[in-house]
Formats: structure tokens, C-alpha cells, sequence
């Protein structure tokens, strides 16, 4: 009879305001100072016991009944889902409920940037560096394997997609396959080239892949916003005059090297994508332009410009002029090449 006293008595002291206090107590930091992160578990159809005897055995929470009876009150008791979530002992027993019953999963992510101007090489040695991509299987899908998309249609897969593996940064899964990374590339490039892109490509009577081409010479010869446009118009109007582009960028991806000045045995290279020696485009691309070069390609300035030349401020600025007795003299001026 004593021992029944007993136990009665103390169900009713659980029951006094008082008791919640108590509990609470219970749901305060294991470790304020502990941030480490743990990965946990959480099976399909758990119980809010269970999951409180699971962290509980990680050390994530004080007491079971005090993580059960915080998950009532947060009416989220039973909603809790399954999934993988990185927690630490620095985390209220609230916050750990909170972020299950979210869904805040943890994914191991890969993270990487393309920079606007990137050739294919520098983009796969890029990968490859940071242990995203095999070096052989990534080229060989850039060579064989096939992609639904119209921009592709005519396009030289022995070039590896070069102009087409869009500048950006992904976050994609660790583990993801080197044809799903060229697929999402060229995903955002899909994206980016809208219709209004196209249909203006048509207007200048141009293809997808010229357009590319020529946005790729216009990103490598520019440094500044201000000045895409111009350049492109020179570009453009060297076209319809029959010119030779003589862009340094062109040279600079036969040598697979950057050289601030070319020398007169640089321009003598043999290639199809010398403009020094051949008129108009190159074969393909020579890099991957951002958006701001493909809608300079599309839309270049009114003008009559035929040359350009770096000046001397060494922000990456040009000297634009209509003829060549001109721009001698802005080489001069410029110190240019």
C-alpha cells in the first residue's frame, strides 16, 4: 500500500505545472560548445521514440521523454521524416525536431566553377584537378555520347563541345557521372539561349554555332562590359567585308597558351582557326562565352570600326578606329600589339 502511495504521488507531481519546467531543462544543449557534426540516420516509419532513443544513444539529446514531450508541443510529434541530417550536440533538442520534421536532409555535394572564357581543356583539366571527372571517360562523352538538343545538330563533336559547356557554378551530388555533369552544362546553356536568341540568329543569318563562335573570340578579346558590343561590331563588320578577324584569342587557343604579346612566328602558325591566315570564323568555338558575349554576338553596335588595339591604361580598355592608318597610329599611342 506504501509503494502504491508512492508511485501515485509522484504521477501527480508530473502533472504539476511545475513538472514541464523540469523537462524543459532537459531539452537545453548537450554541449553548447560541442558544433561538431554528426551523421544520423533517421529509418523509414521511426516513432518519435524511437527516434529519441536513436539520438539519445548519439548523445544528441538528454532525455527521451523530455524530446517526446517537446515534440507534442510543437504538435509534430509523428511527422518527423526519414532521411540522413547532420546534427550536433551544440543543437536544442526544438531545433534537432524542428530540422527532421523539415525534411533537412544532408547531401553530399560537389561544388564547382566555370569561368566565363574557359576553353574544353582548361575546363576538364579543371574537373579533373579537383577529383569531379576522369580525365578519359569525361572526353570520350564529350566526343560520343549523344545529347537531345537542338544547338547541337551540326556541331563537330570532334571539338569536345567546346563554346557549349556553360560558365557557371554547380552543386550537383558527389558521385554524379561525367554524363550527367556534361548534360547539366549544357542544360543551363540550353536555358541561357532562349528563343529570342534564336530568332535573332536567324535575322543576321547566322547559325546557332557561328553565333557561339563568334560570342567565344568576343569573351576572350574583352575585359570590360562597355566594350562587347564594339568589339563585335568590328568582328562583324571584318565579316561582311571579307576580312581576316586577325584575333589574337584565335592564335592564343592553337598555342594553348596565353601570351600577353604574340610574336610574327605565333601569326605564321598553320590552322584553320588562324585568322591571321583564314577569313571568317573559325571551325568552332574557341572557348565557352557567358551570356553578355553571345547577346554582343547578337546585337553588335552600329559602327564603322574595323580595328581595335589595347591602349596604354592597362585596364584591358581599346582603341577602336575605321581605318588602318588610324589604328597604326593608336598602336603607337597605345603601345599595343
Amino acid at each position: 500500500m506504501k509503494k502504491f502511495y508512492i508511485i501515485a504521488l509522484l504521477a501527480m507531481v508530473l502533472l504539476l505545472p511545475g513538472c514541464a519546467t523540469f523537462l524543459e531543462a532537459y531539452n537545453e544543449p548537450v554541449n553548447l560548445e560541442n558544433t561538431d557534426e554528426i551523421l544520423v540516420t533517421v529509418p523509414k516509419g521511426a516513432s518519435t521514440t524511437s527516434i529519441a532513443n536513436l539520438l539519445l544513444e548519439h548523445e544528441l539529446i538528454q532525455n527521451v521523454n523530455a524530446f517526446k514531450s517537446k515534440a507534442k508541443t510543437l504538435e509534430l510529434d509523428g511527422k518527423m521524416k526519414a532521411g540522413d541530417y547532420m546534427l550536433s550536440q551544440a543543437m536544442s533538442t526544438e531545433a534537432i525536431i524542428k530540422k527532421i520534421a523539415n525534411g533537412e536532409v544532408y547531401e553530399d555535394n560537389i561544388k564547382f566553377t566555370i569561368p566565363e572564357g574557359f576553353e574544353t581543356r582548361q575546363i576538364v583539366d579543371k574537373l579533373v584537378e579537383e577529383g569531379i571527372v576522369d580525365r578519359e571517360t569525361f572526353i570520350k562523352v564529350l566526343e560520343e555520347e549523344s545529347f537531345d538538343y537542338s544547338f547541337l545538330e551540326n556541331v563537330d563533336r570532334s571539338y569536345h563541345l567546346e563554346g557549349y559547356l556553360f560558365p557557371d557554378t554547380y552543386i550537383l551530388k558527389r558521385g554524379t557521372g561525367e554524363k550527367e555533369i556534361v548534360e547539366k552544362m549544357l542544360n543551363r546553356f540550353n536555358e541561357i539561349f532562349k528563343q529570342e536568341y534564336y530568332d535573332r540568329a536567324q535575322a543576321l543569318n547566322m547559325s546557332v554555332d557561328e553565333v557561339v563562335t563568334l560570342a567565344s573570340i568576343i569573351e576572350r578579346e574583352t575585359k570590360l562590359a562597355d566594350e562587347r558590343s564594339v568589339v563585335s561590331s568590328v568582328f562583324h563588320n571584318r565579316i561582311d567585308q571579307k576580312m581576316m578577324l586577325q584575333s589574337c584569342a584565335t592564335i592564343q587557343y592553337v598555342l594553348k597558351e596565353r601570351k600577353d604579346r604574340l610574336t610574327y612566328d605565333d601569326l605564321e602558325i598553320v590552322s584553320p582557326f588562324n585568322t591571321y591566315q583564314h577569313t571568317g570564323l573559325t571551325p568552332a568555338p574557341i572557348a565557352s562565352p557567358g551570356e553578355l558575349a553571345i547577346i554582343a554576338a547578337l546585337y553588335p553596335a552600329d559602327t564603322k570600326y574595323l580595328y581595335f588595339v589595347t591602349t596604354e591604361k592597362n585596364d584591358g580598355s581599346h582603341y577602336f578606329n575605321e581605318t588602318l592608318e588610324g589604328h597604326n597610329r593608336d598602336k603607337e599611342k597605345g603601345k599595343g600589339n
